[in-house]
């Protein structure tokens, strides 16, 4: 893909932002063992940060001005100062991690190790791994519930969905029936979650225990449904409300809708070819989808139940990010080695907006395959 050279874009309609505000993508690079640092608000490469065998799984910390990184190839979390883009610590982990996910008070990390079918507890202020869970066979992702209360781990190789009381570190439930366990995603009051198995056509619906209710069938996790969507779903976005989650059904090239409250699938809409990965915007209006196979971004309107625009990015597209106030979006092009920088609005000459369109191309190293976007104020 041509780069579109920036002397020449427009800054028309950009934020503006006070001088001590920085934004900052950044992308592991796989290939490369390495971290791409990417400038948003200058639209350049910022640093490339030396980091652990084969990175895989990046996140950011909510309080601190940290990212972590999985190295899957070493068994180590590379712990980066988000200001500094330097490397200041190395956690030492299990074989193959891929997945953090960190908890809202940004205390504590915790890290799926898929080679050793267990997830590893990290204090993030003292630096070292405080306690190990095994879970079922090549863990995917753990994700954390936004109380705080349980952690949620989706095992691929086991077909299996473990549920882990976050408080004692022990095994609460395992739920079976769902091959190619996958992406996870928790609602926002922490009472369901949701499970993609990615190797069949469905995704789990789990209702998370809640020990203080008054009804003895809430204080204990129990399976509520296992949900016929599109052959192969790889990714589960949901809205920031909760209300609804919308499946990316990378086999059949459609994305359906899935509603939290009935756990009812309410249809399916073709997207484009592969569909790998999305994400709603903050307003929860529309739904930024990323189709691998046709090199493609389409953003699909909520409301109406309708895609308005689909844009051209690099070869293929993966995982997706908005930035800070949903002004950028950013598709992780794994193919072409490139991150792909969307406005999600932009204007015709005339004024009229535009959902959606290509503003221009970073270069992310041999092979990029995770992003995560942090902004903050220096002091």
């Amino acid at each position: 893909m041509m780069l579109m050279p920036l002397a020449g874009c427009t800054r028309k309609h950009f934020p503006k932002y006070p001088a001590n505000f920085r934004e900052y993508a950044w992308v592991t690079d796989g290939g490369g063992n390495s971290v791409t640092v990417l400038d948003l608000l200058n639209m350049r490469t910022a640093a490339t940060v030396a980091v652990g065998d084969h990175p895989a799984a990046v996140a950011v910390n909510p309080v601190r001005d940290e990212v972590y990184v999985a190295n899957s190839g070493s068994g180590t979390l590379s712990v980066l100062s988000a200001a500094e883009n330097r490397v200041t610590a190395t956690i030492g982990v299990h074989r193959d991690p891929v997945s953090i996910d960190v908890d809202r008070d940004g205390q504590r990390a915790y890290v799926a190790n898929a080679g050793s079918n267990n997830v590893s507890v990290i204090d993030l202020e003292k630096r070292r791994e405080i306690a190990v869970v095994g879970v079922g066979e090549e863990p995917a992702q753990a994700k954390i519930s936004p109380d705080g209360h349980t952690l949620v781990v989706t095992n691929r190789g086991g077909g299996s969905v473990t549920v882990i009381d976050a408080r004692d570190l022990k095994v609460r439930a395992v739920f079976s029936g769902c091959p190619g366990a996958s992406d996870a995603v928790i609602l926002p009051d922490s009472s369901k979650a949701f499970a993609a198995c990615s190797a069949g056509h469905q995704v789990m619906a789990v209702e998370l225990a809640r020990p203080e209710s008054p009804m003895p069938e809430e204080r204990a996790d129990r399976l509520l449904d296992l949900m016929d969507v599109g052959p192969g779903p790889a990714h589960l976005a949901m809205k920031p409300d909760g209300g609804e989650i919308f499946v990316s059904n990378y086999g059949g090239d459609t994305v359906s809708e899935i509603a939290t409250n009935s756990n009812n699938v309410g249809g399916a809409y073709v997207m484009g070819a592969n569909p790998l990965g999305g994400v709603v915007t903050a307003d929860n209006s529309i739904l930024w989808e990323s189709n691998f196979g046709d090199n493609t971004v389409g953003a699909y309107s909520i409301d109406d139940g309708t895609r308005i625009n689909t844009v051209q990015v690099g070869e293929g597209p993966g995982p997706l990010a908005l930035a800070s106030g949903g002004f950028l979006l950013l598709a992780v092009d794994r193919t072409a080695g490139d991150v792909s920088v969307l406005r999600t609005v932009s204007y015709t000459p005339k004024g009229e907006a535009v959902t959606g369109s290509l503003f221009t191309v970073l270069s992310a190293g041999k092979d990029p395959n995770a992003i995560a976007v942090k902004s903050f104020t220096v002091r």
